[in-house]
């Protein structure tokens, strides 16, 4: 089939890179416009794009797919189908009516599961075992088109969601491949979603990312994992920010933290508390800084190895050091 390609963050290259490598045309590549990155904020072309132009594909960056431009060009181009990854836009309907076979998107979930902007963030906060990926047809509401395939992944402990959409990019390209295949062959049919079963997914902000140390170990775990590498998952140390990654449960012991937010410096690491058992910091960033052990930023900043009648909030010595 002739296709004309949409996606844009780096995990959608792998979808890119296996329809170039199948037996389809790729016609054009549609992507989101030019983005400011780095400290000088220079606009700088999508993965996505980067990939199309080193293929010698014409490449359409929209502000808007609903632009009349933008329109005319996809009917001149005349694709057969336009299979989507991560695009990150609504496609009016006078776009979804342009290709014969419609639009048909890999979403990082088993729909009807997690729709929306992130399921795979969600997928790891609400502690789930097992997601996938889907392909469907899309139509006017959100990621709800009839279903083409799926596949399963298992969700590791110690999985991010940058892990495990890793892993899904990669997988998720293969099947959309194979969708592709069974559309042209006329072998796939799509069939409607269950009306049972419907979770969202909507987007995880900065704000939904500042972990609240009052909350079960397990539940903070997946915050920070869900959270890592984006938007990034975060507290504050004497009112400065403090970038926070994975961190791992603890058993309670001396030196354990005695209330939510206390952090115990120890031969072991650095304990902080929660609302049941501890957790031990990993990487930690300060503002304005690299990143770094929690080891290494304890140590410069002086946070003393404390034992439990060295450093409590009580009257015979200064109360213990806390994130909030």
């Amino acid at each position: 089939m002739r296709v004309a390609f949409a996606g844009t963050p780096r995990t959608a290259v792998p979808s890119l890179e296996a329809i170039l490598r199948s037996r389809h045309e790729v016609a054009a590549v549609i992507t989101r416009p030019d983005a400011p990155a780095g400290r000088g904020r220079h606009l700088v072309p999508s993965p996505v794009a980067e990939r199309a132009a080193e293929a010698g594909l014409e490449v359409l960056k929209p502000a808007k797919p609903r632009e009349p431009e933008f329109l005319d060009r996809l009917r001149a181009i005349a694709p057969d189908c336009c299979p989507v990854t991560a695009y990150g836009a609504l496609l009016p309907q006078a776009a979804l009516d342009i290709p014969r076979h419609g639009w048909v998107n890999l979403h990082f979930s088993l729909l009807p599961a997690w729709r929306g902007a992130a399921p795979v963030q969600h997928a790891i906060l609400h502690g789930d075992d097992i997601t996938g990926a889907t392909t469907f047809r899309i139509v006017a509401a959100m990621d709800a088109g009839p279903v083409y395939g799926v596949l399963t992944e298992a969700i590791k402990p110690t999985d991010t969601s940058g892990d495990l959409l890793d892993r899904l990019a990669i997988a998720g390209a293969g099947l959309l491949v194979a969708t592709l295949d069974g559309i042209e062959t006329g072998e796939l049919v799509p069939r409607p979603q269950p009306d049972e079963g419907i979770s969202l997914a909507p987007k995880i902000t900065v704000d939904d990312a500042r972990v609240d140390w009052s909350l079960p170990a397990a539940a903070i775990g997946r915050l920070i994992r869900a959270c890592t590498p984006a938007p990034g998952a975060w507290t504050e140390f004497h009112g400065a920010r403090l970038k926070l990654g994975p961190v791992s449960e603890a058993a309670p012991r001396e030196d354990t933290p005695q209330g939510p937010g206390e952090l115990r410096v120890g031969s072991g690491g650095v304990l902080v508390g929660t609302g049941t058992s501890p957790v031990l910091l990993g990487d930690v960033q300060p503002a304005g800084k690299r990143r770094m052990t929690a080891g290494e930023w304890a140590r410069g900043l002086r946070l003393a190895s404390s034992g439990p009648d060295e450093s409590g909030p009580d009257e015979s010595g200064p109360a213990a050091p806390r994130l909030g």
